[in-house]
């Protein structure tokens, strides 16, 4: 005879490792603990990346759904749960942001501004600003995850170093030095690029 499903009480002294492996297999309850523990924080960072409190529970809501769509996807040895979640939320706001962009861009084209804008001449420092915002962004893409997502959440979602460590639980010396190593990798390979550069 199989032994009876543990009760949502019994599930909430279960680790979220354990947890993840109980979704896993298409447990609704454990997926339920998943939520009340890391929702507020995935709220919280999809408010701060948006800035608008219905976008950003669409966001979390997305988040999470997507979660229970591919909870097998978790992975113990990349972290623990809480950053895997918010990893999640913070690609979810970064795309609703994107697609925000996009609308707002339409709706402008839609009213005729597009084109007077396209008309006016793009100053060098204008040019220079998107340059640098490029090269920026490659050297970003040649550190490690862990140390993205701290000066992600640092420089992009406004956090502190301590709200930072709340929401990845981790100790706070773990996001200064995260941080500390990725922006030395930083500025060692944007110089090397202008060193590289003609």
């Amino acid at each position: 005879m199989a032994s009876p499903a543990p009760a949502t009480a019994d599930l909430r002294a279960l680790a979220d490792e354990d947890l993840m492996q109980l979704i896993r297999r298409g447990d609704a309850r454990a997926f339920e603990v998943i939520y009340e523990r890391h929702s507020s924080a995935a709220f919280s960072l999809a408010y701060r990346m948006t800035g608008a409190r219905g976008l950003a529970e669409d966001v979390a809501q997305d988040a999470f759904l997507s979660i229970w769509r591919s909870g097998a996807r978790y992975e113990r040895a990349r972290g623990s749960v809480r950053t895997w979640v918010l990893g999640i939320v913070h690609h979810r706001a970064i795309d609703a942001l994107r697609r925000s962009f996009v609308h707002e861009r339409r709706r402008a084209s839609d009213e005729g501004i597009e084109e007077r804008l396209a008309d006016e001449v793009r100053t060098d420092a204008e040019v220079a600003r998107r340059q640098e915002a490029d090269t920026v962004r490659a050297a970003l893409q040649t550190l490690p995850g862990e140390q993205v997502q701290v000066i992600e959440l640092a420089y992009f979602g406004g956090f502190t170093h301590t709200e930072i460590a709340e929401m990845l639980e981790m100790p706070v010396g773990t996001v200064k030095g995260r941080m500390r190593l990725g922006l030395e990798k930083l500025r060692n390979s944007l110089r090397q690029g202008e060193v590289s550069r003609p």
